[in-house]
């Protein structure tokens, strides 16, 4: 099971509503946080997510960001973890000052990246890409490694196999010997199927970076700070429109986009998600607590 959760969706100062950005993706044992906003421990005990995270990955060093991540650290400290933690984030002068002034008491390793890295985490991996943003900031992909094709047992069947070891034997791709024939793996098994890619722009402009990162995604997660009527204002601080959002997921051909980072002024998103919606119709604002589950697909349309 692939879950996203939503633990803070506001843009650089938190609201009555809204904590400042933080994303945690669940999937089987492991627990990826993406960003980690003033506040983010206290949703995830709202949430009682635990706190026992396999990897958090930064998008940038702007405050709303990462601030966080202090008090997070502290608090695995006296629950007394002991697993490492691994923080992946863009370069920042910064870093070894403020990881010395957290002093967990266990290892905590920051891990530059940059544009085009690629970590492997068993059996998904998480891409670094570019965005545009005005300060070392970066993008993530999260995607899981492909799958093996549907097992047509009826076909095997047909070849004269029998349900047994020897299904298995095929699925791990060695062939098996039918009396004077040979069975190989193709002839029952179906070409590899995709795993599920969910991608998170961070802060950005629109841009071919996110456009390309986020090609045929099954979830795109794309700020949508500001409203069409302030365009100007939004390019301004480096930030994207809703409308600026849904053209990159269309561009993209994404299944879903989910609008996050509202602005403060927005005590009421519906109007960027109409204004979304007119250009791509599977658009959904998140709510702080937002809970979605991806699902499968069996091939890239």
């Amino acid at each position: 099971m692939l879950k996203v959760l939503f633990l803070g969706t506001s843009g650089s100062m938190p609201t009555v509503a809204r904590s400042l950005p933080s994303i945690l993706i669940k999937r089987d044992g492991d627990a990826i946080l993406f960003d980690c906003g003033e506040g983010t421990q206290r949703q995830m005990m709202r949430c009682r997510t635990g706190i026992n995270l396999s990897s958090v990955f930064i998008s940038h060093w702007h405050a709303d960001h990462f601030l966080g991540l202090p008090g997070l650290i502290h608090t695995m400290s006296f629950l007394n973890r002991n697993d490492k933690l691994n923080v992946y984030g863009p370069r920042w002068a910064g870093v070894p000052n403020f990881f010395a002034l957290i002093n967990p008491q266990f290892q905590v390793d920051f891990v530059e990246v940059s544009p085009g890295d690629m970590i492997e985490l068993g059996s998904f991996s998480v891409r670094v890409f570019a965005v545009d943003h005005g300060i070392g900031a970066c993008g993530y992909v999260f995607e899981e490694h492909e799958r093996p094709g549907k097992f047509d047992r009826r076909k095997a069947e047909e070849l004269g196999l029998k349900p047994g070891p020897l299904y298995q034997t095929l699925q791990n791709g060695e062939s098996v010997a039918i009396g004077d024939r040979v069975v190989m793996p193709e002839q029952v098994i179906g070409p590899k199927r995709p795993g599920r890619k969910i991608v998170y722009a961070g802060d950005t402009r629109p841009s071919d970076e996110v456009v390309q990162a986020a090609r045929n995604a099954d979830l795109l997660i794309h700020e949508a700070t500001l409203a069409g009527d302030l365009a100007g204002y939004a390019k301004a601080v480096g930030h994207s429109t809703a409308s600026e959002a849904a053209y990159i997921a269309r561009k993209a051909g994404v299944v879903k986009l989910i609008l996050t980072h509202i602005s403060s002024r927005y005590a009421n998103a519906s109007p960027l998600l109409e204004e979304a919606r007119l250009i791509f119709h599977n658009t959904f604002v998140a709510d702080d607590l937002l809970e979605i589950e991806v699902p499968y697909r069996d091939r890239l349309d």
